[in-house]
């Protein structure tokens, strides 16, 4: 895998009534309707990266390339598109069509918001709400929703991997939801919520994702009780 940018996404909110265990995870909510469809960078701009591995065919690990700001131009990985039911839009979450391997190898497709744990977030549950909808998905094509973390002090090691399978899920809209505890072991780990599938010769992935919502059981109507912050929980 190749090795991560040095750089990475760290979302931190400081108030004046923080105490000195400053949290740095922060509640995230996207509908999809404030962004602008004809963008390339839309979904980029909202913090959206992804993430390719690639496998050969008989399973064993080829190589890695990532994250990269998510495109949205409908070629690969992730687009916002209309039309869907809920709302006027959502996100299509497919495989990297884009990636020359495809007849020959097994391409995971990772799109994916993170954040890093702080000290202060020790002890709370995080959830990972969010509406899907099978899209055009067949073969040997796979999907799923995710909360991963990864120690950036042990190599980017995934330390925890919780999913929702999203591989025979209804073509009707229906809601989801994954909760991850935070010990002591996550301060200083990169925390992702996200959307992967696999895919290979080019066949159909796609799945539809909408009104995502990332909080703590901490924030009540959109206050953080637990250290007198307020954060924005619904838009």
């Amino acid at each position: 895998m190749l090795k991560r940018a040095n750089a990475i996404f760290v979302i931190a909110v400081l108030f004046c009534m923080a105490p000195l265990a400053a949290h740095a995870l922060t509640p995230y909510s996207q509908d999809f309707e404030s962004l602008v469809k004809a963008d390339t960078a839309a979904l980029a701009n909202d913090g959206w990266l992804v993430f390719g591995n690639v496998f050969f065919l008989d399973g064993s690990y080829n190589y890695g390339y990532g994250p990269f700001a998510a495109p949205n131009d409908g070629a690969a990985f992730c687009a916002i598109v209309d039309d869907q039911g809920i709302g006027f839009q959502a996100m299509a979450v497919y495989s990297d069509y884009a990636n020359t391997g495809h007849p020959t190898s097994i391409i995971e497709s990772n799109v994916f918001q993170e954040q890093m744990v702080g000290a202060g977030d020790i002890g709370d549950t995080w959830t990972f709400d969010f509406q899907a909808k099978l899209g055009n998905l067949a073969g040997a094509s796979t999907a799923l929703a995710f909360i991963k973390t990864l120690d950036p002090n042990a190599g980017y090691a995934m330390t925890n991997f919780i999913t929702a399978d999203m591989t025979n899920i209804s073509t009707d809209w229906g809601a989801y939801s994954l909760s991850i505890f935070v010990d002591a072991a996550l301060d200083g780990q990169i925390l992702q919520i996200g959307f992967m599938n696999t895919a290979t010769n080019y066949e159909p992935s796609g799945v539809f994702y909408d009104e995502i919502e990332f909080y703590s059981d901490g924030t009540v109507d959109g206050e953080d009780e637990s250290w007198g912050g307020v954060k924005t929980l619904f838009r």
